[in-house]
């Protein structure tokens, strides 16, 4: 994802943060880091995880990833793992991704072949294709791949 000091981030899905946190830390001293997540228990985890560490450029957002909760157009990289297929709408959710990248932004997603809800790299491509976006490049094999693509 090639994170840089001073980038916003946007996770969705972060649970606990098991990459939000490291990602929030690579962004520091002037970049931001944003979490949005539909489960009030991951969203307090988060929170715990983040003060725990001195995580101070994090913010946690419960709520659902088909909604916008984030200003549009200022975010440097939106990013998934494992978490797209667990969203019933997930052409919404890539919708408001885009919505919330700015013009060069990049869309990351990774899936994991045996995640019950994997999604195959065609539905990924196609999904953020009919969304707007432009495919990058796609690192991996079928079982475990990220995919990155760009808003232009």
């Amino acid at each position: 994802m090639k994170l840089q000091p001073g980038q916003r981030i946007l996770e969705i899905g972060p649970g606990p943060g098991r990459l939000l946190i490291p990602a929030a830390e690579r962004v520091q001293p002037d970049g931001e880091a944003v979490g949005i997540d539909i489960q009030p228990g991951m969203v307090a985890r988060l929170k715990e995880r983040a003060e725990k560490a001195g995580i101070d450029n994090l913010t946690v957002i419960l709520g659902d990833a088909t909604e916008p909760h984030v200003d549009e157009a200022t975010f440097d990289l939106v990013f998934l793992v494992t978490t797209l297929g667990e969203i019933p709408n997930r052409a919404a959710a890539i919708r408001e991704s885009f919505k919330a990248l700015k013009p060069g932004g990049l869309l990351s997603i990774t899936e994991l072949f045996g995640d019950p809800h994997y999604q195959s790299r065609s539905s990924v491509k196609r999904l953020a294709e009919e969304a707007g976006f432009r495919l990058l490049a796609i690192h991996g094999h079928w079982w475990f791949f990220t995919a990155n693509f760009v808003r232009p």
